[in-house]
């Protein structure tokens, strides 16, 4: 328990208000005992000049009476007057050696104790000396009362600091080890596994929470190796198996214009498996968030337009129809190449499997403070229930099968938007199938001169 954080912050803290109790409590009794010591010695002194003022108007006499008087009532003063020689005139401490001034002089107590008092001793005229004294064991009672109170003050600090501490580290210690369970958990392969929140959103909540979303990155992630893992072996095993018929086909068939033929289709395949790891890398190098270093600001129009620029002539050829419509200086922060490379996917994805003489539009507008980037064919479309499932790594609907391609065309979309931090939408377009991806508003104060870019981007050099 002692090894616990939260008991050594209880104890620290502790520590901290207890030496703040005796600072305090030494800075009262020391300022209580000065307030108190002026008030005693006021005392003896408004005392002492009222007696000298009685000398110069009724005399010794008058004086010797004051004392005798005063000195027999009951709580007052010690009283004593002696002649020039130190013989005794008046009053109990008639007899005493007190030096002139402030002093402590040693007397029996009517109790028969003996005690100090402290004493005044004033030269009155004619060479009579005047004594006052009083008992300040009141003043030292008090002191001590004092110091007793803070004791019980401290003594409290420390149980209830020790209480304190023990509250503390017991509820820390409980969420704590909670955490600690849902981590061993985790490392014992129980990836479904969350730290539990105690519902006081406090900063070990927070800190939960985080940990979890951190926990449900991690779990996708390995779900997302699993299945590339499962893919990969799946939908690589047919290539590299053709691949080593042809080669040992090629092997055994004499040479000649049929081996060369082999060893072609061959090679083709090598560049078909060699396609596949490169999309993978790709796509893993997206989703890795690594390229989010090289966003800047950009206007997607002309990153869009310049794709469809690239794609119209064989659009044309094949007898479809490209359309591009997009509103000018469509600002966003993103990365150039992933974007160009995100758009060639949908349009070629489109032009693919819309079928021959479709049409094929593409939209770049803005919506609202975000931008949003619109490509629809009027094909086939995709039925509803695949409609999410095309979206996966190799996954190909059962037409597309017989057409080029290995299914990582739209994943490497979908690592893209979400490195954007955008949406992405699959939408019946009735007929046919529309891709709708939303960006997010640029950030306050992006300007961009981008006309150079667009006149560039339609000028006829540029290709």
């Amino acid at each position: 328990m002692f090894r616990s954080t939260s008991v050594r912050l209880a104890a620290l803290y502790t520590v901290a208000f207890a030496v703040a109790v005796v600072v305090l409590g030494a800075s009262i009794l020391f300022t209580t005992r000065a307030h108190l010591r002026r008030q005693f010695d006021a005392r003896l002194e408004v005392e002492a000049s009222a007696l000298l003022q009685e000398f110069r108007t009724e005399g010794l006499s008058g004086v010797a009476q004051a004392v005798r008087e005063r000195d027999r009532t009951a709580g007052a003063l010690d009283y004593g007057l002696c002649t020039a020689d130190g013989r005794a005139v008046a009053g109990r401490l008639a007899g005493s050696n007190a030096p002139l001034g402030w002093s402590r002089l040693r007397i029996a107590q009517p109790d028969g104790e003996v005690g100090f008092i402290r004493v005044l001793s004033t030269q009155l005229p004619q060479g009579y000396r005047l004594v006052l004294g009083a008992d300040d064991e009141q003043n030292d009672e008090l002191e001590r009362a004092m110091i007793q109170g803070f004791a019980w003050a401290l003594a409290g600090v420390f149980v209830l600091g020790a209480l304190g501490g023990y509250a503390l580290s017991h509820g820390v210690h409980r969420r704590l080890a909670a955490m600690t369970g849902a981590a061993e958990a985790i490392i014992d392969g129980d990836l479904a596994r969350r730290i539990p929140l105690s519902g006081s959103d406090d900063d070990l909540d927070a800190l939960a929470s985080t940990f979890n979303r951190m926990l449900e990155r991690i779990a996708t992630l390995m779900e997302s190796l699993r299945q590339v893992s499962n893919d990969v072996a799946h939908d690589l095993r047919t290539p590299l198996t053709r691949l080593r018929q042809r080669l040992e086909a090629s092997r055994l068939a004499p040479a000649g214009e049929e081996g060369s033929e082999t060893i072609s289709k061959a090679i083709d395949d090598v560049d078909a498996i060699l396609e596949t790891f490169a999309a993978l890398l790709r796509i893993a190098q997206i989703e890795g968030g690594a390229r989010r270093a090289g966003f800047r600001p950009l206007d997607l129009s002309v990153v869009v337009g310049t794709v469809v620029d690239a794609f119209a002539p064989s659009a044309e050829d094949a007898g479809q129809r490209l359309t591009l419509s997009a509103e000018p200086g469509v600002l966003i922060e993103g990365d150039a190449e992933l974007l160009t490379q995100m758009t060639a996917n949908l349009v070629e994805n489109a032009l693919r499997h819309a079928g021959d003489r479709a049409q094929i539009l593409v939209q770049v507008r803005r919506k609202g403070p975000s931008a949003e980037v619109v490509v629809a064919d009027n094909g086939p479309g995709v039925p509803d229930a695949e409609r999410e499932r095309i979206l996966d790594r190799f996954y190909r609907l059962e037409r597309s099968r017989s057409t080029p391609g290995n299914g990582l065309g739209l994943a490497l979309v979908v690592a893209v938007v979400r490195l954007h931090g955008a949406t992405l939408r699959l939408e019946d377009a009735g007929p046919g199938l529309r891709v709708r991806v939303s960006f997010a508003a640029p950030a306050e104060g992006v300007t961009l001169a981008f006309s150079n870019l667009v006149d560039i981007s339609r000028s006829p050099d540029a290709g």
